[in-house]
């Protein structure tokens, strides 16, 4: 199997453009590996042939009941276990491992083709509220370089939803002030265009103009750089946000650059955005992970259904019946 799974890595990583990143690649290799020790104590001497769905549902429940998080690890003790979405990786890495064995020719029949990928629980995952944003920005002094750089960071973040690593990889060539827009190479080195408003296009042109520093060397064309002219690394913004988040006192929610994601992603929609656009904008392929970023609270809810009432915007009222009580809105009796 270990030969086999190397193969398939190989595979992956040829073809990279079908979506795969190389972390990804990293990942399911690393998952496939734990299944093959797996196997070789469960079932020593077993070939390919002779495994299937049972086997991985015996895996599957290890996971879930054996195995800690971090236990590999000699700095970190932790005692709980794995989560779901962590199993379902495995899960998932397994199903793409047989059915490349099938197209592949090594074995005839997908004996993992009925294995159900564990399901996750999907949670409501707190976005910033507008006062906490209000919060955020207050926290900052565009006056000083950093402070504007910083300033400008968050807007982005907001206004565009673009991940952490599209923004530490945005060069100036990506960027088309005249149609307020960024190209961003997203997972898998998939290109996009990502549209923004005029005030970040206002911040981003005075950030270039007046405060981005000389690059450190003429290789240096990333757009956001540190005040020694060096790109800014991802570790580096996500302290950014961090930092402005303690400064702000911003509790209840997460400091992070994903979470300004799922702020973007809620908004767009409360403001009359639609879901397929958002989806080309976030960079998903599917609606199912994009589902991920806009569940809504129930006052969400009620405020959309205030804004959309289709009885209400069509102007009905509550008629009275005869005896003084209330009719059908809008239809007599």
């Amino acid at each position: 199997m270990t030969t086999l799974s190397n193969g398939f890595l190989a595979y992956r990583i040829c073809a990279q453009a079908e979506g795969k990143s190389q972390r990804s690649i990293d990942w399911d290799g690393a998952n496939l590996e734990r299944f093959s020790q797996f196997l070789k104590r469960e079932q020593p001497g077993s070939s390919i042939a002779d495994i299937g769905s049972p086997e991985a549902r015996r895996f599957i429940l290890h996971l879930q009941n054996d195995v800690r998080r971090w236990e590999t690890s000699p700095f970190i003790s932790d005692t709980k276990g794995l989560s779901p979405l962590t199993i379902h990786g495995y899960a998932r890495a397994i199903k793409a491992f047989w059915s490349w064995l099938v197209d592949e020719g090594y074995i005839a029949e997908n004996s993992m083709a009925r294995l159900k990928c564990p399901r996750t629980p999907r949670k409501i995952i707190p976005t910033f509220s507008t006062e906490q944003i209000q919060r955020l920005m207050s926290a900052l002094d565009p006056r000083t370089p950093t402070g504007f750089r910083d300033h400008a960071i968050i807007l982005v973040f907001l206004d565009t939803g673009i991940r952490l690593s599209e923004l530490v990889n945005l060069c100036l060539e990506d960027i088309d002030f005249g149609q307020s827009c960024f190209l961003v190479k997203g997972k898998g080195n998939k290109e996009r265009v990502v549209p923004f408003g005029s005030q970040v296009r206002r911040a981003l042109r005075r950030y270039l103009s007046a405060v981005r520093p000389d690059p450190d060397s003429s290789q240096v064309s990333h757009f956001f750089l540190s005040r020694q002219g060096f790109p800014l690394r991802p570790r580096a913004v996500q302290s950014i946000i961090a930092r402005v988040g303690r400064r702000a006192n911003v509790s209840g929610v997460r400091c992070s650059p994903h979470t300004f994601r799922h702020t973007f992603a809620k908004q767009y929609l409360l403001n009359g955005g639609d879901v397929f656009s958002l989806q080309r904008i976030l960079g998903h392929t599917s609606l199912e992970t994009v589902k991920l970023y806009v569940n809504l609270t129930s006052l969400d809810l009620s405020r959309q259904h205030r804004k959309f009432s289709p009885v209400d915007t069509m102007g009905l009222s509550v008629r009275r019946s005869k005896r003084g009580h209330p009719a059908a809105a809008g239809f007599a009796n």
